[in-house]
């Protein structure tokens, strides 16, 4: 009896790239200094650092996971997601206390999105360090 069963991908070694996207999370863009990609690194940490510093200076508020509806959950912890993804921006901002309330105009509203978006971006680098580092992507 044959059988015509497609061979599994094998994953690669974990050792190989859990350091990788831990510094990739950690510092926006040092996965690809890591891995030997400068001008891809700089760009990416220039890029989520910009970002994220215009949402500053734009007073834009940090999301605090919330629960209740399930519209507001998912929105505050999504968002909370999105802010902790910017690693140790995020973490060195709110250890020096940035806390802006949530205030009604469009100028804070853009700057809550650009501290999201920088996160979300981050995490585009990520999963490209990791591609990189697996092989998946030259």
């Amino acid at each position: 009896m044959a059988t015509n069963a497609k061979a599994q991908p094998v994953a690669p070694p974990a050792g190989g790239w859990y350091g990788t996207i831990f510094l990739a999370w950690l510092v926006p863009g040092a996965g690809h200094f890591l891995l030997k990609r400068p001008w891809r690194g700089a760009l990416l940490m220039a890029s989520v650092l910009l970002m994220f510093l215009l949402g500053l200076m734009m007073r834009g508020t940090m999301f605090q996971p919330q629960t209740g509806d399930v519209l507001t959950t998912i929105i505050y912890c999504g968002g909370f997601l999105g802010d902790l993804a910017s690693g140790l921006l995020y973490l060195l901002t709110v250890w020096l206390g940035y806390a802006q309330p949530d205030m009604a105009g469009h100028v804070h509203d853009y700057g809550t999105k650009f501290l999201v978006a920088a996160g979300l971006l981050n995490v585009l680098a990520m999963v490209d360090a990791y591609e990189i580092a697996t092989k998946k992507k030259d």
